[in-house]
């Protein structure tokens, strides 16, 4: 299987943490999306979307990279997947969900967003927590990146069900 992991971590490299724990069980590549090519990524068999929350959304560095994508499904590549997933200070909501709406741009893009999202908590330094040293200091932490390899494989080794 080839995959590829598109990964923006800026501020402390949770993310990169997250996205390094997956690759290794997917022996997939970790790119920016500056370094990202569109053709490999419509080549792979299985593309990692993600990044850290900021404001409620992922980073518009990735969020830009996927709308620019091209349609990846075709006749050649009907089984185009994709997963979303990212780390954040607080957890997700429903009314304020971070990981559907690039979703929902990746399926429009033509991709299968294969089940269910990954999101873990992490280090956050955001204005009113530096205040008070951050939120969640030590994370991503063993447990995390554990959940982070144990999504992957579920991934690889269910390639057509829903995780």
């Amino acid at each position: 299987m080839k995959a590829v992991i598109v990964c923006v971590s800026v501020s402390h490299g949770n993310t990169l943490r997250v996205a390094d724990a997956m690759a290794r069980v997917l022996g997939a590549s970790v790119v920016t999306p500056e370094e990202a090519d569109p053709r490999e990524l419509a080549a792979a068999d299985l593309v990692g979307f993600g990044s850290g929350v900021f404001h409620g959304r992922l980073h518009p560095r990735l969020t830009a990279f996927a709308r620019a994508l091209p349609v990846i499904r075709s006749p050649r590549n009907p089984q185009a997947r994709a997963f979303v997933f990212a780390t954040s200070g607080l957890p997700e909501i429903p009314v304020m969900p971070f990981t559907r709406p690039p979703a929902r741009l990746l399926d429009s893009k033509g991709f299968d967003v294969h089940g269910s999202a990954f999101t873990c908590r992490a280090f956050d330094t955001w204005a009113p927590f530096r205040i008070v040293g951050g939120l969640n200091r030590r994370r991503p932490d063993s447990d995390d990146l554990s959940a982070a390899h144990s999504f992957a494989e579920r991934l690889r080794e269910e390639p057509g069900r829903a995780v």
